[in-house]
């Protein structure tokens, strides 16, 4: 295994501005993204190139340090995309594809991610676990978001 790639969607109701927020506030990220465990080192602020740390921790797994790179923030379109990267040195690494846009009055959140396995021990062993891993996180992440954009809403 090379290459894994997926896709997850969700409807939220909230406005593609708060979902932007959210999803854009690296402190707030172990808030709803369950395999986050913390932010280790955070950007003051956002933008393209910008890196920031945080400490994976998936249920039934070993703990990593990820480190996070902006590729794209386009604040007026709602897009966000950010390469990750081991932060043990390995050449893998994931590029995450975020895009709001407005629907039913809500927001149509679309998540997309494309992992490039380069050496033989993530290939064969760390790939495929990450695979079914992703499988389940990123739409239980996606449903927390929701939650936590919908909680944090004014009334």
């Amino acid at each position: 295994m090379d290459e894994i790639h997926g896709r997850a969607s969700l409807q939220v109701d909230a406005t593609p501005q708060a979902v932007f927020d959210l999803i854009t506030d690296v402190d707030r990220l172990p808030e709803w993204n369950i395999a986050i465990e913390r932010v280790l080192e955070r950007p003051p602020e956002l933008a393209e190139g910008i890196e920031w740390t945080i400490k994976m921790h998936p249920p039934h797994t070993p703990s990593w340090t990820s480190i996070s790179r902006v590729e794209e923030l386009d604040r007026r379109r709602f897009r966000f995309a950010y390469e990750t990267r081991n932060g043990d040195g390995n050449p893998s690494y994931t590029k995450w594809a975020w895009k709001i846009t407005g629907a039913n009055g809500g927001a149509e959140v679309t998540v997309t991610w494309d992992v490039y396995l380069k050496t033989a021990d993530r290939r064969y062993f760390g790939g495929p676990l990450r695979k079914r891993q992703l499988a389940r996180e990123v739409p239980n992440s996606l449903t927390a978001m929701a939650n936590a954009v919908v909680a944090a809403a004014p009334r």
